[in-house]
């Protein structure tokens, strides 16, 4: 088993299995009605299927040696103090290649004439020669953190993504940038000029949207009779009424598994203790339920809970985690998502908190599949080279309710299409 599982399960509360269905009308429930009588889950099994296992496609590595959400003490500490350097040698041919293809520096900076669709995540260092010594490029891309505690810049060197021969390199090609950039394409080159991307299919017509098809079989799987012999439709037979509104205020502090619970890992637990089905997370089936039961509260504003002690500490626990410093290049939520949102890595567009929830799941043309919340976080973490956590995770539930959170009022618009 491995250890995020450990941690996870840890954190989880030991209670009895709930017997029965819930009410057909608990999307439309008071919230004592709720606190009454909750929804039946099943909650000692496993909501994935073990053992988790990172997706094909994917990067395999293992990044255990540097921090992860619930493990943040295992990276190595950052450069205490400056190293001296004098007339840094290298090859700044190799060295412009390295940035590029090694060191991915275009991803956030602009730098000089052959940056091609360069970001704009971190300033423009086209005149960076002219300014700074050698001492401070080579320390400043080794550790930037001797200089900047906060710096949202990887640490190149201490944390083993570059050599010292190849930190050389990208030295002596960063002494070559004197001038300001002339760039072959600045519509598409230059970050301050790129156009913002806008969406404009329709993610609700099943021929732009291939994600309309989940909605098809989520409706399928909740007539579908399980091993117990229920269905979903046993107990909500009308679920256009019973879950108008329900996945709007998800996910929620659930008090018998002590912890924040989203709609995927409900879909798993609940199913099992009604219908005895495996609708385990992010596996298809559970994908579907979970896109059909979004899909019957479009248009309602999310309205999750900000109100109830629970709530209101797991949701200052989640903002928490979006500071936290994770993986080998050492980033946090923030710095893509809230001091780099509207701004370009490469040629992606950063979002910010607000506005990046109400549409999940989400069809990801680049990917040709839906993808749920918790493999949107697991994917961020792979992104920054940290270890993913399961899709149950204490962690991801908490990250899930802040942003959700910060989508409070906007109306469920599910599936959405992104690429």
């Amino acid at each position: 088993m491995s250890e995020t599982s450990i941690l996870s399960r840890a954190r989880r509360s030991v209670a009895l299995v709930v017997a029965g269905c819930a009410l057909a009308s608990v999307g439309l429930a008071s919230a004592a009605e709720v606190k009454k009588e909750s929804p039946a889950i099943d909650t000692k099994m496993v909501a994935f299927k073990e053992p988790w296992k990172r997706y094909g496609g994917w990067p395999q590595t293992d990044w255990k040696d540097y921090n992860s959400l619930p493990r943040l003490d295992v990276a190595p500490p950052p450069q205490k103090e400056p190293t001296k350097m004098e007339n840094v040698e290298g090859d700044a041919a190799k060295g412009l290649e390295i940035s590029k293809r090694r060191g991915h520096c275009m991803t956030c900076h602009v730098m000089g004439d052959k940056s091609d669709q360069a970001g704009n995540l971190g300033p423009d260092i086209s005149q960076i020669a002219t300014y700074r010594d050698d001492t401070w490029l080579y320390n400043y891309l080794s550790d930037p953190r001797v200089y900047n505690p906060l710096s949202a810049m990887p640490p190149w060197g201490t944390n083993k993504l570059l050599n010292e021969a190849e930190m050389k390199d990208i030295v002596a090609f960063m002494k070559t940038l004197k001038a300001p950039a002339v760039l072959r394409n600045p519509t598409l080159d230059d970050p301050n000029l790129r156009p913002v991307p806008v969406e404009t299919r329709d993610n609700l017509d099943p021929t732009e949207n291939p994600g309309m098809f989940s909605v098809d079989e989520g409706k399928a799987l909740f007539a579908k009779v399980g091993p117990s012999g229920k269905s979903c439709a046993s107990c909500h037979e009308k679920p256009e009424q019973a879950f108008k509104t329900w996945a709007a205020s998800m996910p929620k502090w659930e008090p018998r598994m002590n912890k924040v619970m989203v709609i995927e890992e409900f879909v798993a637990r609940h199913a099992k203790a009604t219908t005895g089905a495996d609708l385990l997370m992010e596996t298809q089936p559970n994908i579907d339920m979970a896109v059909y039961l979004r899909h019957l509260a479009n248009g309602t504003p999310i309205n999750v809970d900000l109100a109830s002690p629970e709530a209101k500490a797991a949701i200052e626990r989640g903002k928490k985690l979006t500071t936290v410093k994770v993986g080998q290049q050492n980033f946090t939520c923030n710095d893509c998502h809230e001091t780099g949102a509207n701004r370009w890595v490469r040629g992606q567009y950063l979002a910010a908190y607000k506005g990046a929830y109400a549409h999940f799941p989400t069809f990801r043309t680049s990917q040709g599949g839906v993808w749920d919340f918790p493999r949107r976080l697991q994917w961020c973490n792979v992104a920054v080279r940290a270890n993913e956590l399961m899709p149950d995770a204490p962690e991801y539930g908490e990250l899930t309710l802040f942003i959700a959170a910060q989508n409070q009022g906007i109306p469920l618009n599910v599936p959405g299409i992104r690429h």
